[in-house]
């Protein structure tokens, strides 16, 4: 039997008069000898009732090749959540999607991987959607931390970023480069911070201090700064992110997924690696190579931070760059227009 008459044996329109055609879990189970239960396991789209797509990332990507090497048959794609950023069975860093490298050994890395599970139990308390907008929030005050030219005195956490990206991109002596470099492998060195500041984000009462009062913003910064033992100067914030957030943010709604995945409209195969974006990454990892400076840089102008960064604002930028710019003004100008946004929102 040839592939179109496979389909036809398995599918049905998905209603009356529609072209396009749904898989019949029982056909396929019944063609497969699989049951209807395991095959739900594999292909979400399946699912009686169907799962939230929104708590997925839009596009499939590799995971742990670790739990990919038992199964027979080619290359496998996963359809990840986005709460799942390392494989707890192997210890391997899985995501955010990158470049495709493998996935890589946590076992140094202890740290990373109890970071996954108070993430979980971060989506156990405040759902899917407050633990996506704090841990992807996170991850973008960590990268504007990382970012800066030259090292801030006593910057423990700093130091910390940096000895995780001698295991996670460790030096090839032989080949005198960074062979393994990958923005993915950036984002793993900062994901137990990350995490860290997410439940300060989540929290309905600590975004009420971070938008407070000057006393109550301060409670705030000092809880932020142990977490991450960054060196605030409460005299001079101008140029924060964190501030950036506590007064244009906190107030907000969290930040939902730019993209949703959509079933039957999205392959369920790697998309192809277009030429501008390998060319991105090869210059990423030259500038890597030639000087580890900069690191948050890398992390902010990875679409992985969009959502947040964007925010659905009005005054987006046409270059990344003033986005970027923008998402960590203190200055009175930005003062003045959230003032008015904010009486305007109440």
């Amino acid at each position: 039997m040839d592939i179109d008459g496979l389909w036809s044996q398995i599918t049905r329109p998905a209603h009356p008069g529609a072209s396009r055609r749904v898989v019949v879990p029982e056909r396929l189970a019944a063609l497969t000898g699989r049951s209807v239960h395991a095959l739900a396991g594999a292909m979400p789209e399946l699912r009686d009732p169907p799962p939230n797509w929104e708590m997925f990332r839009h596009q499939p990507q590799t995971g742990c090749h670790l739990c990919d090497a038992r199964h027979p048959g080619g290359r496998v794609v996963r359809l990840l959540p986005h709460h799942t950023y390392v494989c707890l069975r192997h210890h391997t860093w899985i995501g955010p999607p990158d470049i495709d490298h493998p996935a890589v050994d946590l076992t140094r890395l202890p740290n990373i991987v109890d970071a996954q599970r108070r993430h979980l139990l971060l989506l156990r308390r405040y759902g899917w959607a407050a633990t996506y907008d704090a841990v992807l929030t996170g991850l973008m005050l960590c990268a504007h931390i990382w970012s800066p030219d030259g090292r801030p005195v006593a910057f423990g956490t700093w130091d910390a970023w940096d000895d995780r990206l001698d295991t996670l991109i460790p030096f090839d002596p032989e080949k005198q480069d960074y062979v393994d470099f990958s923005t993915s492998r950036l984002f793993a060195a900062v994901y137990p911070e990350a995490v860290s500041l997410a439940p300060l984000i989540a929290s309905a009462s600590w975004r009420r201090l971070a938008g407070g009062a000057e006393a109550e913003q301060n409670r705030f910064f000092a809880e932020v700064a142990r977490r991450i033992t960054h060196p605030y100067k409460p005299a001079d914030r101008s140029g924060d992110a964190v501030a950036h957030w506590a007064l244009a943010d906190s107030w907000r709604p969290p930040s939902w997924p730019l993209i949703t995945y959509t079933p039957g409209r999205v392959r369920g195969t790697l998309p192809g690696l277009a030429a501008n974006r390998l060319a991105r990454h090869e210059r990423s990892a030259k500038w890597f190579s030639r000087s580890r400076r900069n690191q948050g840089r890398y992390l902010l102008f990875h679409g992985h931070l969009k959502p947040v960064l964007l925010r659905e604002r009005e005054d987006q930028r046409v270059k990344w760059e003033g986005t970027v710019w923008h998402s960590e003004r203190t200055d009175d100008l930005m003062k003045e227009q959230l003032a008015k946004m904010r009486r305007a929102a109440d």
